[in-house]
Parts: structure tokens; sequence; C-alpha cells
């Protein structure tokens, strides 16, 4: 039987490999990994889908971005499935919903920018994820290992990178709507192991009126941290499912191509992730965010201006490190301040960080079509971080000071 650390609480600390339950830990990093490949999909099938459809750049940008904004308000319910059903059961719904909506998708084909944006709602499940598997994991570690335990589970962003990899040369042998059939069958193998392998965690909260899950939203530390993951996740995820475009459209890439810079992009993003995590649990969360800001502010500024593929890959690359370091570091603070709220918190704060991917994506779609180039939108998005860098510097002395008499010397 599996044991985690409220079982031994006068025992010496474990390490984190003994602390909690790996099969549910790599459980949930499998279920959050396939679903982050299909949330993304309109993104490097985008370039085949608008030339099927004649979409112009702004509905190009809305394309991509509607399954982010779903996803977006989809974490918000799920964050509420999670502390009501409990996360396991939770996943096994939201797993259902898009397998099932992707097979019905390739079999009546998607004919129009409507058809478009209904197939990202449905693929919004999948994004809304996020506020499943996190709580699925976090909630069998100690907060000396929510860093690492957030950052392995988050590590399912890498599913961004399969997404980007392997859609355009399926979609090139065998058509893009047929892509949309072929991605049903690893999300069942994964469904099929999910269900044998999670386990739910036995210290979760006992089930609370409604009302009282949104008893967070009446203290600020909860908006200081949607926020911040607004920047660094909805930079992260606008930037994956806005990059093949911008790479066919800016450097005339073709969609195989495309696709694989994107993966080069989306990989660092998501490899460090754990890394930022892990990071942020020894030097503290704060002090990760406020080198995050910076240097995601520096490189989105430096994408903008890019006169060559080279230097803006190499730019895209350096802003995807940092992005990805700050979603680690974000999830290693709101399991110390909200532990006892952590499935309510996972949805609200990931819903914020879809809000900003959305924003981004669509706001880049609408700089191309409205100013022929796609700079204003960087550039106001480096302006964001710069906004959350300075938001940071505001309060980290309040959130030292009246955190960590509660946490017995964790970093924050």
């Amino acid at each position: 039987m599996a044991t985690a650390y409220w079982d031994d609480l006068d025992s010496p600390p474990r390490g984190f490999w003994d602390a909690g339950h790996k099969p549910t830990l790599i459980a949930a990093f499998l279920y959050f990994d396939l679903a982050f490949m299909v949330w993304v999909l309109l993104g490097p099938l985008g370039p085949d889908i608008a030339a099927a459809l004649g979409l112009t750049p702004a509905q190009k940008g809305l394309m991509v971005a509607t399954p982010t904004l779903a996803g977006a308000i989809l974490r918000l319910v799920n964050g509420l499935l999670v502390d009501r059903i409990g996360p396991k059961r939770s996943g096994a719904i939201s797993q259902v919903i898009v397998i099932v909506g992707l097979a019905i998708a390739w079999a009546m084909g998607v004919s129009s920018f409507a058809g478009t944006l209904a197939l990202g709602v449905v693929l919004g499940f999948a994004g809304a994820s996020f506020a499943i598997a996190l709580p699925l994991a976090s909630r069998w570690y100690p907060p000396e290992h929510q860093g690492k335990a957030m950052g392995i589970a988050g590590m399912g962003n890498s599913g961004t990178v399969l997404a980007s990899l392997f859609a355009p040369i399926l979609a090139k042998l065998f058509g893009w709507n047929a892509v949309l059939g072929l991605a049903c069958i690893p999300l069942t193998i994964v469904f099929v192991a999910y269900m044998i392998m999670a386990k739910d965690a036995p210290n979760a909260p006992p089930a609370k009126p409604l009302s009282a899950y949104f008893q967070p939203l009446k203290q600020a530390d909860a908006w200081w941290l949607m926020l911040f993951y607004s920047v660094t996740f909805g930079g992260f995820v606008g930037l994956a499912a806005s990059l093949p475009i911008y790479f066919t459209d800016q450097f005339g890439l073709t969609t195989i191509m495309a696709g694989y810079a994107t993966a080069a992009c989306v990989f660092a993003g998501s490899l460090i992730r754990p890394v930022g995590g892990a990071l942020a649990d020894k030097i503290g969360g704060v002090k990760m965010l406020s080198a995050v800001y910076v240097v995601a502010a520096i490189a989105l500024a430096g994408v903008s201006m890019a006169p060559t593929l080279e230097a803006a890959l190499g730019t895209f690359v350096v802003a995807m490190l940092a992005l990805g370091a700050g979603n680690g570091a974000v999830f290693q603070l709101v399991p110390q301040r909200f532990r006892d709220e952590i499935g309510v918190m996972t949805g609200l704060v990931g819903m914020a960080g879809g809000i900003g991917g959305f924003y981004l994506a669509s706001s880049l779609g609408f700089a191309k079509q409205l100013s022929g180039s796609y700079q204003p939108g960087f550039l106001i998005f480096a302006g964001l971080a710069v906004i959350a860098f300075l938001s940071l510097a505001l309060i980290k002395r309040r959130w030292r000071t009246t955190w960590s008499a509660a946490l017995d010397g964790v970093r924050i």
C-alpha cells in the first residue's frame, strides 16, 4: 500500500521519490502530456486549415486561440470538480469528452471557420487537464517537494512538442482532418494507463459548499498568483499555438519545417519546467520568478525585432526557457499559500494562464492583420512581463514575512 508524508510525520524527511506515489505522478504526467498534445493541435495544423478554408490572419489567430480560452474557462470547472469528486474521476470524464469529440470531428469533417471554433471548444477540455493533473500529483507530496512534483506533472507541457513534430507530417501524408482521428489512438492508450495507475491521495479535503470554493478570490494573493501565471504560462501556450503560423507567414517555411522550429522552442520550455520548480524549492519561487520576468521581457522584445529565422529561433528558445521555468516557479508558490484549496486554486491560476495565452495568440493575429507585422503583439506581451516583475517586487517582502512563519523554513 502506498504511504505518503502525512502517514509518518515524526520520521526524518524522505527523498522525493520516496515521499509520494510514483504511479500517480507518472499517470498525471502522461495524461497531461497527451492532453496538451491535442490542446494545441490547431496550431501545427493551422497553416493547412487556413489554406483550405481561406482564413484571414485574424481568423487564424482566433482559431488557434479558441482552445486556449475554452481551456482557461474549463480549468475553473475542473478545479471545482477535483475538490468535489476527486482528481482521478474528473480526469477520466475529461479524457472521454476529448476522445469522443475528436472522433466525431474526424468522422464528420471540419469545413468552416465556425467548425474550427467548435472544435477548439472541445479541445479546451484537454487544456483544462491542467486543473486535474497537478492536484492529482500535488496531494501526494509534502511542502518541501511541491516544486519538483508539480514540475514533473506539469512537464506534460511537452505534449505540445509532439503536436508540432508529428501533426504536420501526418497531415501531409493523410490530410489534416485525418490527424484528428489518429490522435484518438494515443489518447485511448493513455486513458487506459491512467485508469490503472492513478490513485487519489487519502488527504483530500472534505466537500464544501459551492460558494466556499471562491473564498480564495477574496484574498489578494490569489489574484497576484493568477497575474503571474497569466504571463508565464500564457506566454508559453500562446507561443506554442501561434509559432507554426508565425514561421510560415514570416519566413515562408513549409508546415513541416515550421513544426520542427516550433518543436525546438516548445521543447525548451517544457523541459525546463521541473527545473524551474526544483530551483524554486531551493532558492524560493519569488527570486526565481523575478529573474524569469526580466529574461522573458528582453527575449520577447528581441523576437519582435529579429531580422532572420536564426535570430528569431534563438530568441524564442530563450523566451520559452524563461517562461517554462516561470511555470514551475509559480506552482511552487501556489500550494504553499493555498494548500487546502489546491484544487480550485489550480483551476483559478490555470484559468488565468489560459486567458493570457488566448490574448497572446489572438493579438498576434490581429496585429498582423491591422499593421502587417507581428511586432506590436510581441512588444505588448514583453511589457506585461515587466509589469509582472514590478508587481512581484512590490509584494515579495509581505509574502516572505507572512508565509514563512507557517511553512517551517520552506523557501518562497
